[in-house]
């Protein structure tokens, strides 16, 4: 008699597991205008299931609503927004306020327990700062300072005048130094300056010319305008890069500079345009360089006194190519290091 074998029961089909969906969070650049989103946000907002913001004052809301894009005010937290997601749905977040950290923090320890699947999580960025975006966080922060600090709200070009020498001198002292750190420092300062006197030209008053403040001009002028003028000038001095004007050398580079330069101007004398208030052995090469281009026949006067001395000095420099200042300075800090050391002291 041979034994039945009951025939074991067919395996169940698996059942498929149900798609888990995806959670889009879409960030945007506060430095861009609300509203100038990248298609690839356009499309995911269109095709979502869902679009959640906690911030009633977001930015981009009154342009999404105008597009047709339905945005519901809801603040969910980790569970709640992966259940949102069951069955394949997509729900976009857009991020703005403090519950921004709680939300990813409670994503990561849901995925990180296991216990849990989890839905597709991206980060898509909608808009993207250009080169030079942070310029415009300076601007805002320029703008607030001066309506709110005390001592801010209260500065003329004039009073400023001194920092913007203090400030050149300091960043020429990082470039002779060689140090990087010290330099994106300066030249952070000196941008400062530029900043803060546009800030200050954009409250011109008309009884400002009395007081000395306002020098000639038509009125108030933004930074925006600083920043116009300098583009229009570089293009039009830089034919050979806008233009059709073709330059090979640095010195046909400056050959063009200088004709538009003297186009522009139309001044009536060569030392036109050259401030007396520079140093001494600046000012002194500045106008024998203006001399030597020219091709005008004027030597440096002579006379009594070590003031002519150093006067040809300087033009004897600038002849050969030599920056006096930049020479003198570099023989000061080695007559500086000699004291230093006879001190006893380190560099």
């Amino acid at each position: 008699m041979t034994d039945h074998v009951p025939a074991e029961p067919a395996a169940a089909e698996p059942t498929p597991a149900e798609p888990t969906g995806r959670i889009v969070l879409l960030t945007t650049s506060h430095r861009v205008a609300p509203g100038v989103l990248s298609w690839p946000a356009w499309q995911v907002l269109h095709a979502a299931d869902r679009v959640l913001c906690a911030d009633p004052a977001h930015p981009q809301l009154p342009y999404l609503r105008d597009a047709g894009i339905e945005v519901e005010q809801a603040a969910l937290d980790a569970p709640a927004l992966v259940e949102a997601c069951a069955g394949g749905r997509t729900v976009v977040v857009l991020p703005g306020g403090e519950g921004d950290r709680r939300l990813t923090d409670g994503l990561a320890r849901l995925a990180g327990s296991g216990r849990v699947a989890m839905p597709d999580l991206e980060l898509l960025p909608g808009s993207y700062d250009l080169p030079g975006a942070r310029l415009l966080d300076l601007v805002q922060v320029m703008d607030r300072i001066r309506r709110e600090c005390p001592w801010s709200s209260r500065q003329t070009h004039r009073g400023l005048a001194k920092y913007g020498i203090e400030e050149a001198y300091e960043l020429v002292e990082a470039i002779e130094d060689g140090d990087r750190t010290e330099l994106r420092e300066e030249l952070g300062d000196v941008l400062l300056q530029v900043v803060f006197h546009a800030r200050i030209a954009e409250e011109y008053r008309a009884d400002a010319d009395a007081e000395g403040e306002g020098g000639e001009g038509e009125g108030p002028f933004s930074i925006d305008d600083v920043a116009g003028t300098i583009v229009e000038k570089l293009v039009r001095r830089h034919p050979h890069v806008f233009g059709d004007a073709r330059a090979q050398t640095p010195e046909e580079v400056k050959a063009h500079w200088l004709r538009t330069k003297a186009v522009e101007k139309q001044r009536e004398s060569l030392t036109d345009g050259i401030p007396l208030g520079q140093p001494g052995l600046a000012l002194a090469a500045k106008l024998a360089g203006r001399v030597r281009t020219a091709g005008l026949a004027v030597e440096p006067p002579r006379g009594e006194g070590i003031g002519y001395e150093l006067l040809e000095l300087a033009a004897r420099a600038e002849a050969v190519g030599t920056d006096p200042e930049t020479a003198l300075r570099a023989a000061a800090r080695a007559y500086r290091d000699a004291i230093r050391a006879a001190e006893g002291v380190g560099p």
